[in-house]
């Protein structure tokens, strides 16, 4: 008689004739990731350029992800944290823009919270700076890579969290930054104005364009010095892609914000690409495969965080 039994099952069964504790599976699931990102960096966003209504659509996007987690808001008005960011690098006529935070928390009833955050905005049409391509400007940069890879990342990072029915040692605060582009300035108005008290903070991960993975190089992890317990927490794992870890946690993306509060951070990223900041960094160009595998490492790496007490801080600089 055949018995098709799903692997949930054969695990928690292996673990209560063995006395284990419930070994959880990993639920990324490639197909909501390619949803995430093709509605992220559709033509029909416009770059997510700050400011703009469809970056608000960004944001509506990842609030109703984030309640249909049951994840409770801890923003400063329901999921959001609002702000003003300027645009500095171009005199354009609009240079203050509103930005927002997207803020969910999951409550274990923990004294310490694990911070998961990544950007949703992007360059726009290539007006407020920074596109790499002069001949692009005017150009709708749909950004997958940068970064509706990372909020697909932090979308499935808050489902599976969230309903794996598992209670775990610490809380989780899952967060979409805006305004990244225009300089960290989402994740440092955070910081400068936490939502949960900055001390309860056990460390920080962010995810910044990781889906471009290429093999020649590897996904860098950066900020494995910035923590005793980095070296503890990353012993024995393993993954079907390579990673390189990288010491210092200061530069690039909006893990820094929280460097520079002396929180331990970890920066996942996929590296540069002849898209980057140009109109050519569409979905179809976005490696899923291996995108699943980023994220199922980094499942990896918080549950082993969650085995550590209070980590400490140590600077990289």
């Amino acid at each position: 008689m055949k018995i098709n039994l799903k692997i949930g099952f054969i695990c928690s069964l292996l673990a209560a004739l063995l006395a284990l504790p419930t070994c959880i599976v990993a639920q990324i699931k490639q197909e909501n990731l390619k949803k995430h990102i093709y509605y992220l960096a559709s033509d029909k966003m416009k770059g997510r350029g700050t400011g703009s209504k469809e970056v608000n659509k960004a944001a509506k996007y990842i609030e109703k992800h984030f309640k249909k987690y049951g994840l409770s808001p801890k923003g400063e008005r329901n999921y959001r944290q609002t702000f003003t960011a300027k645009v500095r690098r171009v005199v354009v006529p609009d240079s203050i823009r509103q930005a927002d935070n997207i803020i969910g928390f999951l409550d274990n009833n923990a004294p310490y919270t694990i911070i998961i955050g990544a950007h949703y905005d992007h360059l726009g049409t290539g007006h407020q700076g920074s596109s790499r391509d002069s001949l692009g400007v005017g150009q709708i940069h749909n950004g997958a890579d940068d970064n509706a890879s990372g909020v697909a990342g932090l979308l499935e990072l808050a489902r599976h969290f969230a309903t794996n029915k598992e209670k775990e040692a610490y809380n989780m605060l899952f967060i979409g930054f805006g305004a990244e582009e225009l300089g960290l300035v989402g994740s440092r108005h955070f910081t400068e104005n936490p939502t949960i008290p900055l001390e309860n903070i056990q460390w920080m991960l962010n995810m910044d364009m990781i889906g471009r993975y290429n093999p020649d190089n590897g996904l860098a992890i950066i900020g494995y010095g910035t923590s005793s317990k980095f070296p503890s927490i990353f012993d024995g794992i393993t993954s079907d892609i390579k990673f390189n870890l990288s010491r210092d946690g200061n530069g690039g993306s909006d893990q820094t914000s929280f460097y520079k509060k002396n929180i331990p951070v970890l920066f996942f990223h996929t590296g540069g690409h002849d898209d980057y900041h140009k109109p050519g960094d569409d979905p179809e160009k976005i490696n899923y495969k291996a995108l699943e595998s980023i994220l199922k490492l980094e499942i990896e790496v918080l549950n082993n965080s969650m085995k550590q007490g209070k980590m400490d801080f140590q600077w990289t600089n």
